[in-house]
């Protein structure tokens, strides 16, 4: 099978995974028989073996439906990044971190393992007082150069609060969904199925949104 990641790419994603602090879980649910699932699969193999600190977990969604809701996953391909405790932080992706997104995903495991992302203490202050359940979808697509940036905003709201969830929502692989949420651009950014924003914003738009709730 032909790798996904040059030599080159590979070295430079080396190099990124090398400052990793603590080991995170990459679990994932796949369907047998779907190109997504087995490309995802794939990325993911390839990504795991350049750090003994990434661990891949693979299943099957439809053996282990289950499990896979424990997760709020009900659909595949889908994953989750643990932390070193084996906890969910809120961090799901679902469709393929292929193309751009390949930088949302490097993003969530140097952050997931313990990298600090640059935010000042009253920012960080402000994000932890919310007190009230946060679903935050981003749809994106594998060429959409501004979309990273959502998915890092989403991503970083989740760990720092129990209170949130953040997913990226490949367009494409989830064609339906995209359809239901009427997605004609990407990022498109849901917030609790009511709240909206397009395009890359900066973390304070996600936090006066989340404050409508």
């Amino acid at each position: 099978m032909e790798k996904l990641m040059s030599q080159d790419v590979e070295k430079q994603i080396k190099d990124i995974l090398s400052n990793m602090i603590q080991p995170v879980k990459l679990v994932l649910f796949t369907r047998v028989s779907n190109e997504p699932s087995d490309l995802t699969e794939q990325l993911l193999g390839e990504l795991s073996a350049l750090n003994n600190k990434i661990q891949l977990e693979v299943h099957d969604i439809n053996i282990k439906a289950d499990l896979a809701k424990t997760y709020d996953i009900t659909d595949a391909p889908s994953f989750v990044i643990l932390d070193h405790n084996n906890e969910d932080r809120g961090v799901k992706f679902s469709g393929i971190p292929l193309g751009h997104e390949i930088n949302s995903l490097l993003s969530a495991i140097m952050e997931m393992s313990g990298v600090d992302f640059g935010y000042d203490s009253e920012l960080i202050e402000k994000i932890k007082k919310i007190d009230k359940p946060v679903n935050i979808k981003v749809f994106v697509t594998m060429s959409c150069p501004h979309c990273p940036g959502a998915v890092q905003s989403a991503h970083r709201l989740a760990m720092l609060n129990d209170n949130i969830k953040a997913e990226m929502i490949e367009a494409q692989t989830y064609y339906e969904l995209s359809t239901k949420y009427n997605v004609t651009g990407v990022p498109k950014i849901v917030i609790n199925d009511k709240y909206e924003l397009l395009g890359n914003q900066p973390v304070e738009a996600f936090l006066k949104e989340i404050a409508k709730i």
